[in-house]
Protein backbone atom coordinates (compact mmCIF):
# COMPACT_ATOMS: atom_id res chain seq x y z
CA UNK A 1 0.00 0.00 0.00
CA UNK A 2 2.89 2.28 0.78
CA UNK A 3 3.69 2.16 -2.88
CA UNK A 4 0.91 3.44 -4.28
CA UNK A 5 0.97 6.28 -1.64
CA UNK A 6 4.44 7.57 -2.87
CA UNK A 7 2.46 7.25 -6.57
CA UNK A 8 -0.38 9.48 -5.90
CA UNK A 9 2.12 11.94 -4.06
CA UNK A 10 4.35 11.97 -6.84
CA UNK A 11 1.54 12.75 -9.26
CA UNK A 12 0.35 15.14 -6.81
CA UNK A 13 3.86 16.96 -6.81
CA UNK A 14 3.42 17.29 -10.73
CA UNK A 15 0.18 18.39 -10.27
CA UNK A 16 1.15 20.76 -7.73
CA UNK A 17 4.03 21.89 -9.94
CA UNK A 18 1.94 22.15 -13.11
CA UNK A 19 -0.67 24.21 -10.81
CA UNK A 20 1.89 26.65 -10.04
CA UNK A 21 3.15 26.57 -13.96
CA UNK A 22 -0.10 27.74 -15.61
CA UNK A 23 -0.73 29.92 -13.04
CA UNK A 24 2.53 31.85 -12.79
CA UNK A 25 2.33 31.95 -16.70
CA UNK A 26 -1.47 33.59 -16.20
CA UNK A 27 -0.04 35.62 -13.75
CA UNK A 28 2.31 37.12 -16.63
CA UNK A 29 -0.21 37.38 -19.11
CA UNK A 30 -2.60 39.07 -16.63
CA UNK A 31 0.78 41.07 -15.80
CA UNK A 32 1.05 41.89 -19.40
CA UNK A 33 -2.51 42.93 -19.79
CA UNK A 34 -2.21 44.87 -16.78
CA UNK A 35 0.39 47.21 -18.40
CA UNK A 36 -0.87 47.23 -21.51
CA UNK A 37 -3.93 48.36 -19.68
CA UNK A 38 -2.74 50.77 -18.29
CA UNK A 39 -0.87 52.40 -21.32
CA UNK A 40 -4.30 51.92 -23.24
CA UNK A 41 -5.69 53.84 -19.85
CA UNK A 42 -3.19 56.79 -20.36
CA UNK A 43 -3.02 57.28 -24.37
CA UNK A 44 -7.36 57.18 -23.80
CA UNK A 45 -7.26 59.76 -20.89
CA UNK A 46 -4.33 61.89 -23.23
CA UNK A 47 -6.68 61.58 -26.19
CA UNK A 48 -9.56 62.86 -24.12
CA UNK A 49 -7.72 65.59 -22.69
CA UNK A 50 -6.33 66.31 -25.90
CA UNK A 51 -9.82 66.99 -27.33
CA UNK A 52 -10.92 68.79 -24.37
CA UNK A 53 -8.22 71.41 -24.96
CA UNK A 54 -9.43 71.49 -28.87
CA UNK A 55 -12.66 72.08 -27.97
CA UNK A 56 -11.88 74.87 -25.68
CA UNK A 57 -9.09 76.21 -27.85
CA UNK A 58 -12.40 76.22 -30.52
CA UNK A 59 -14.76 77.71 -28.18
CA UNK A 60 -11.97 80.58 -27.27
CA UNK A 61 -11.95 81.37 -30.87
CA UNK A 62 -15.41 81.64 -31.36
CA UNK A 63 -16.01 83.68 -28.62
CA UNK A 64 -12.80 86.23 -29.90
CA UNK A 65 -14.70 85.86 -32.90
CA UNK A 66 -18.22 86.95 -31.73
CA UNK A 67 -16.27 90.00 -29.20
CA UNK A 68 -14.98 91.06 -32.79
CA UNK A 69 -18.14 90.92 -34.36
CA UNK A 70 -20.20 92.86 -31.60
CA UNK A 71 -17.56 95.28 -31.76
CA UNK A 72 -17.06 96.23 -34.94
CA UNK A 73 -21.28 96.08 -34.86
CA UNK A 74 -21.66 98.44 -31.99
CA UNK A 75 -18.70 100.91 -33.84
CA UNK A 76 -21.12 100.31 -37.49
CA UNK A 77 -24.04 101.16 -34.97
CA UNK A 78 -22.22 104.59 -33.23
CA UNK A 79 -20.86 105.89 -36.73
CA UNK A 80 -24.78 105.38 -38.33
CA UNK A 81 -26.27 106.96 -34.91
CA UNK A 82 -23.69 110.05 -35.73
CA UNK A 83 -24.03 110.38 -39.55
CA UNK A 84 -28.42 110.16 -39.18
CA UNK A 85 -28.53 112.07 -35.87
CA UNK A 86 -30.30 114.49 -37.00
CA UNK A 87 -32.95 112.50 -39.17
CA UNK A 88 -35.96 112.93 -36.34
CA UNK A 89 -35.90 116.75 -36.19
CA UNK A 90 -35.39 116.91 -40.31
CA UNK A 91 -38.23 114.70 -40.62
CA UNK A 92 -39.98 116.60 -38.58
CA UNK A 93 -39.24 120.14 -40.37
CA UNK A 94 -40.22 118.96 -43.62
CA UNK A 95 -43.93 120.00 -43.52
CA UNK A 96 -42.62 123.40 -42.10
CA UNK A 97 -40.23 123.78 -45.28
CA UNK A 98 -43.15 122.73 -47.29
CA UNK A 99 -45.30 125.54 -45.48
CA UNK A 100 -42.38 128.05 -46.31
CA UNK A 101 -42.45 127.19 -50.09
CA UNK A 102 -46.24 127.43 -50.10
CA UNK A 103 -46.21 130.92 -47.99
CA UNK A 104 -43.42 131.90 -50.78
CA UNK A 105 -45.73 130.92 -53.74
CA UNK A 106 -48.40 133.78 -52.14
CA UNK A 107 -48.23 137.09 -54.54
CA UNK A 108 -47.50 140.17 -52.79
CA UNK A 109 -50.02 142.63 -54.01
CA UNK A 110 -48.49 145.50 -51.34
CA UNK A 111 -46.11 146.63 -49.75
CA UNK A 112 -46.43 145.31 -46.28
CA UNK A 113 -47.37 141.75 -47.90
CA UNK A 114 -44.28 142.37 -50.09
CA UNK A 115 -42.08 142.72 -47.00
CA UNK A 116 -43.81 139.88 -45.37
CA UNK A 117 -42.83 137.99 -47.81
CA UNK A 118 -39.46 138.96 -47.74
CA UNK A 119 -39.19 138.17 -44.61
CA UNK A 120 -40.42 134.69 -44.64
CA UNK A 121 -37.84 134.02 -47.58
CA UNK A 122 -34.98 134.91 -45.44
CA UNK A 123 -36.29 132.99 -42.95
CA UNK A 124 -36.74 129.83 -45.36
CA UNK A 125 -33.46 130.57 -46.64
CA UNK A 126 -31.77 130.32 -43.45
CA UNK A 127 -33.78 126.69 -42.49
CA UNK A 128 -32.65 125.22 -45.48
CA UNK A 129 -28.87 126.14 -45.16
CA UNK A 130 -29.06 124.69 -41.36
CA UNK A 131 -30.72 121.79 -42.91
CA UNK A 132 -28.09 121.44 -45.61
CA UNK A 133 -25.59 121.54 -43.36
CA UNK A 134 -27.15 118.49 -41.87
CA UNK A 135 -27.04 116.62 -45.16
CA UNK A 136 -30.46 117.39 -46.45
CA UNK A 137 -30.63 117.30 -50.30
CA UNK A 138 -33.92 117.98 -52.32
CA UNK A 139 -34.54 114.43 -54.62
CA UNK A 140 -34.63 115.84 -58.18
CA UNK A 141 -37.91 114.43 -60.11
CA UNK A 142 -39.01 116.54 -63.17
CA UNK A 143 -37.53 115.54 -66.50
CA UNK A 144 -35.58 112.12 -64.40
CA UNK A 145 -36.57 108.41 -65.13
CA UNK A 146 -39.01 107.07 -62.69
CA UNK A 147 -36.84 105.36 -59.45
CA UNK A 148 -38.76 103.66 -56.97
CA UNK A 149 -36.49 103.92 -54.35
CA UNK A 150 -36.39 108.07 -54.59
CA UNK A 151 -39.98 108.65 -56.15
CA UNK A 152 -43.48 107.92 -55.32
CA UNK A 153 -46.10 107.31 -58.21
CA UNK A 154 -49.36 109.40 -57.64
CA UNK A 155 -50.91 109.90 -61.10
CA UNK A 156 -49.96 109.09 -64.55
CA UNK A 157 -50.12 111.14 -67.48
CA UNK A 158 -49.73 110.77 -71.50
CA UNK A 159 -47.16 113.17 -72.77
CA UNK A 160 -45.77 111.75 -76.29
CA UNK A 161 -42.95 114.03 -76.41
CA UNK A 162 -41.53 112.87 -73.28
CA UNK A 163 -40.63 109.07 -72.82
CA UNK A 164 -42.51 106.15 -71.30
CA UNK A 165 -41.43 106.22 -67.21
CA UNK A 166 -40.13 109.48 -67.13
CA UNK A 167 -41.80 111.92 -64.79
CA UNK A 168 -43.67 114.97 -65.59
CA UNK A 169 -44.55 116.84 -62.81
CA UNK A 170 -43.17 116.92 -59.21
CA UNK A 171 -46.65 116.97 -56.64
CA UNK A 172 -44.60 117.00 -53.51
CA UNK A 173 -40.84 117.75 -52.50
CA UNK A 174 -38.83 115.11 -51.54
CA UNK A 175 -35.35 114.54 -49.48
CA UNK A 176 -32.56 112.87 -48.38
CA UNK A 177 -30.96 112.69 -45.19
CA UNK A 178 -26.92 111.95 -46.99
CA UNK A 179 -27.39 108.42 -48.48
CA UNK A 180 -31.48 107.80 -47.04
CA UNK A 181 -34.56 108.59 -48.30
CA UNK A 182 -36.34 110.87 -46.08
CA UNK A 183 -39.44 111.13 -47.93
CA UNK A 184 -39.93 110.45 -51.51
CA UNK A 185 -40.81 112.86 -54.19
CA UNK A 186 -44.57 112.31 -55.13
CA UNK A 187 -44.73 112.54 -59.03
CA UNK A 188 -46.58 111.82 -61.78
CA UNK A 189 -45.02 109.71 -64.28
CA UNK A 190 -45.75 109.15 -68.44
CA UNK A 191 -47.43 106.03 -69.68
Amino acid sequence: MRRIQVTETTENKDLVQEEKNVHAENEVEVGQETELTIEEQYEAKLAELQAKLDDEENRHLRLRADFDNIRRRSQLDREAAEKYRAQSLLSDLLPVIDNFERALQVEATSEETASIVKGIEMVYRSLIEATEKEGLQIIKAEGEQFDPNVHQAVMQEQDSEKETGVVLRELQKGYMLKDRVLRPTMVSVNE
